[in-house]
């Protein structure tokens, strides 16, 4: 602890300095790599969707003794339902049957079977269906949460830092953050569900926050600029991003090991569930923004205010 309070001072004095900005086009290269995987990932094998936004029907049954999924499986065999269909354990007790929209009479046909099956009683079976218009709803909201959010940021960041250099700066980061959580979303399999949107709005709103104490005390150290000429920008832009780099890991490493904890639970022992896709979109998001607020936003902006 106590050599990486003096590495910290170090950092900070300037008698220490980590080439941040010099190796910016490394720090692109890396970039532009992680964004292409994640973009084949989206293609293949895809995004999988959740019921709220692609529509179908789905049976939870509860109070199991033995939640095997190829007890669901036979039934949705006998069905003829097997095509399209998932069976998901939840927890130590729980089952959850996810099928394409069925009637209410083949619903509650399955919902029965279902509980017959693991013998239960039909009390502790639910069954709901989202209709196409529902889940079409559900999509459109969800991206238009995401583009106002965008709006909102860029105009907001223009305005406290007076530069649009800032604001573009900020939400290429942004953009690379959501880029790469959506592409381990898609390799991991898990389901995209309305948690998994909150999950993504508040590591954006994370890693905006990181990137916007980083600006400050770039705007700090530009004050006077052009009234000197000891430093160029790049330099003072380098100082700020080593001034704040123990503090952001350290923010990090605090707001990860929960969520990696909530990750743990909700994955291995809990099951599927809102809990499980929230931490994941959160785990991924808070590494994304933290390294995307120090090896991307300030380089880009430093190379946005090269050109003038």
């Amino acid at each position: 602890m106590t050599s990486l309070a003096a590495l910290g001072n170090d950092l900070y004095s300037g008698r220490t300095s980590l080439p941040f900005i010099a190796r910016r086009r490394l720090w692109y290269t890396v970039a532009v790599v992680v964004i292409a995987v994640s973009a084949v990932l989206v293609v293949k094998p895809g995004l999988n969707p959740g019921i709220d936004f692609k529509g179908g029907s789905e049976i939870t049954v509860t109070g199991v003794s033995d939640p095997s999924e190829s007890t669901a499986n036979d039934v949705l065999a006998d069905k003829g339902l097997s095509s399209g269909s998932s069976v998901t354990t939840m927890g130590s007790s729980s089952v959850r049957v996810q099928t394409s929209q069925l009637s209410k009479e083949r619903l509650d046909s399955l919902a029965g079977e279902l509980a017959t099956a693991y013998k239960t009683d039909s009390s502790n079976v639910s069954a709901t269906t989202v209709g196409p218009t529902w889940s079409s709803d559900v999509t459109k909201k969800a991206v238009r949460g995401l583009v106002l959010f965008f709006i909102f940021v860029g105009l907001l960041i223009w305005a406290y830092f007076r530069t649009w250099k800032m604001a573009a700066a900020a939400l290429l980061a942004l953009t690379h953050d959501i880029i790469i959580t959506v592409g381990v979303y898609a390799a991991s399999r898990f389901e995209v569900t309305p948690a998994t949107i909150i999950g993504v709005l508040t590591i954006l709103g994370y890693s905006l926050y990181d990137t916007v104490v980083v600006f400050d005390k770039i705007r700090e150290n530009t004050e006077a600029f052009e009234a000197q000429t000891r430093s160029t920008y790049a330099e003072l832009a380098n100082l700020a991003v080593n001034q704040t780099f123990i503090r952001s890991i350290n923010t990090s490493v605090v707001g990860v090991l929960p969520v990696a904890s909530l990750l743990f639970v909700g994955a291995f022992i809990l099951g599927a569930g809102t809990l499980r896709d929230i931490a994941l979109t959160l785990f991924i998001g808070m590494i994304a923004g933290t390294l995307s607020s120090i090896f991307l936003a300030t380089p880009l902006l430093v190379d946005l205010r090269s050109r003038e």
